[in-house]
């Protein structure tokens, strides 16, 4: 069965993800974004918001989860990380299904997902995209983002893979430190190199 091929895009926090996911999609190419995808589960009718306040009563405001008491009932508990993640994947995994279809015909889609490697997404994909950039700037972009703390950005690197070893499992990498521009060329080589490999 014909199907397009899949990029999976992922980076540690601050790298540049998201923007290197807009400029895939400059070009013409189908992005899924798993983030966007929880915000909407998590919104009001969202398929999250019942079984996350049936697992942790209290987070549901004005019929949406919210994200600060969520986080703050999950804590650093393990087991209710593993709670919420176990209701959260498969609704994202359903969105993602629905998103494929709809692409079904697309020459190449990109998964932007944030733990791809941690979650073991990896497999899934025909090739990964890593976004990178030296970690004193990313450091200074994620601690300008309101109510971060260093505390909290080492607290959500521990849970991260380093970014070595993305850049060792990764079929191309994306540095971000640049400027725009040359991360948009960086990008256009990738799509250039899946489009010559989808021909040969």
């Amino acid at each position: 069965m014909k199907r397009p091929f899949l990029i999976g895009l992922t980076g540690s926090i601050g790298m540049g993800k998201s923007e290197t996911a807009k400029l895939f999609a400059r070009l013409g190419v189908p992005v899924y974004d798993s983030d966007a995808a929880v915000h909407r589960l998590y919104e009001k009718d969202g398929a999250a918001v019942a079984p996350i306040e049936a697992a942790f009563p209290g987070t549901v405001v004005d019929g949406r989860v919210d994200r600060v008491l969520l986080s703050k009932a999950v804590g650093g508990n393990e087991t209710a990380f593993k709670t919420l993640e176990a209701i959260v994947h498969p609704l994202v995994g359903a969105e993602n299904r629905k998103f494929l279809e709809r692409h079904a015909d697309a020459q190449m889609v990109v998964q932007d997902v944030p733990l791809l490697f941690e979650t073991g997404g990896h497999a899934r994909m025909d090739a990964v995209v890593v976004v990178s950039a030296p970690a004193e700037l990313q450091r200074e972009r994620v601690l300008a983002r309101s109510g971060m703390t260093p505390e909290k950005l080492d607290h959500i690197l521990s849970r991260q893979m380093p970014d070595a070893e993305k850049r060792a499992k990764a079929h191309f990498v994306v540095e971000t430190d640049k400027g725009l521009e040359h991360a948009f060329e960086q990008v256009k080589t990738i799509v250039e190199a899946v489009k010559a490999r989808r021909h040969a």
